[in-house]
């Protein structure tokens, strides 16, 4: 009778899932990150070939394993990014569960490649390091526990995600991995902050730093031998140090030249860690400006989206992440140069590694699906009654 009446309902047409998707996600970060992952492939083919030659491998073994690796982590960014804010912080959920496990189970089932840190799984093939996993899905998580504190009745989320960040922070701690528990700790106090943390409680988050690395230094041979070489007057020319620091000044403006570069045969880590060695010094400071200006576009265009979102979920889970991503790049890039203490911390899509690349990959996609376009979702929204 309605329908004889007023007409049939108007039935919603929706766009397919790809054109609404290119149309409301963020392609300046898309093809940043895109750029990224080029220019890491064409430093593997740089740094790489050294450690196959002492592996007695192919020479571009380690290329066409980070090219495999980055197409999964390319596929995972593109799925990740197409889901919606419910749906990313449900599977966070579930990956923080199951990341959360491997890591406690980490110092019975995991290996250290004789590196001195327990910090990956082996299976023969390929390893996998759950710290890598666990960093975007606990953003995540914390994320929502924090802004459900806020919701009335929900639960103390604050003081929740605090508790469990100081957990995940204390089992990193002990393979040791100092780097990645600081990263945990900081994305969480960004997180705290945004959701204005009183001043009184960030004094004392500092003052406890301050403490945990005075014991730290005092209780672990491998943060204090670290402290020492950073803080050392002169750097011994024979240390990793030492030849990031040569091939960085070898380099020059315009670098040696591609495949000219000698710190790749000295740096056992040069296709890692320091990688941004190997790319000052065969290409020089304009490859590594532009690729500071890579990570720089990718983190103001994150932020600059989530200054008008009205969902604190997403302003939350999106500042974590993007800090934490910005964060480990300058981490990388600044012990090459001595700014900071050997962290043993990859360059996000530059450095070699299966772990790092498909973590970024996810990490990279929850921020792109985080910031793309919703007018639900901006603030601008509420002056046109949505």
């Amino acid at each position: 009778m309605t329908e004889m009446v007023h007409g049939p309902l108007p039935v919603e047409v929706r766009d397919p899932i790809l054109p609404r998707w290119w149309r409301t996600v963020d392609r300046w970060t898309m093809a940043s990150v895109l750029f990224l992952f080029i220019f890491g492939l064409i430093l593997a083919l740089a740094a790489s070939p050294p450690l196959a030659e002492r592996n007695n491998l192919d020479a571009f073994h380690y290329v066409h394993r980070q090219a495999v690796f980055g197409g999964l982590a390319l596929l995972a960014m593109t799925i990740t990014s197409m889901m919606s804010p419910d749906t990313v912080r449900r599977w966070a959920t579930v990956g923080f569960g199951c990341a959360l496990l491997a890591l406690i189970l980490l110092p019975i089932f995991g290996t250290d490649f004789g590196k001195g840190a327990t910090r990956w799984y082996s299976f023969g093939f390929a390893s996998v390091q759950p710290s890598e996993f666990i960093k975007p899905v606990f953003v995540v998580f914390s994320a929502w526990l924090i802004s459900a504190s806020f919701e009335p009745g929900g639960p103390p989320g604050r003081m929740m995600s605090f508790a469990v960040a100081v957990v995940i922070a204390g089992f990193l701690a002990l393979q040791p991995d100092f780097g990645q528990a600081s990263l945990i700790l900081f994305s969480w106090g960004v997180m705290y902050f945004c959701a204005g943390a009183p001043l009184l409680f960030i004094l004392s988050m500092a003052a406890a730093t301050v403490l945990a690395g005075f014991v730290a230094y005092n209780y672990s041979e491998h943060f204090a031998r670290r402290i020492d070489g950073y803080m050392a007057a002169d750097v011994d020319p024979n240390t990793q140090l030492g030849y990031a620091a040569n091939a960085i000044q070898e380099g020059g403006l315009f670098g040696v030249g591609t495949g000219e570069g000698s710190v790749k045969w000295s740096l056992p880590d040069a296709h890692t860690d320091f990688i941004i060695a190997v790319a000052a010094e065969e290409y020089g400071v304009l490859m590594v400006l532009v690729i500071l200006g890579l990570f720089a576009v990718i983190v103001l265009r994150t932020l600059a989206r989530l200054v008008h979102e009205r969902n604190l979920f997403v302003r939350l889970a999106g500042t974590g992440l993007v800090s934490m991503f910005g964060v480990q790049a300058m981490i990388n890039m600044g012990v090459a140069v001595r700014l900071l203490p050997a962290k043993g911390m990859t360059l996000p899509f530059v450095s070699y590694g299966g772990s790092s690349l498909i973590a970024g990959g996810i990490a990279l996609g929850m921020i792109l699906a985080l910031t793309r376009s919703r007018p639900q979702g901006a603030l601008s929204a509420v002056m046109r009654g949505y």
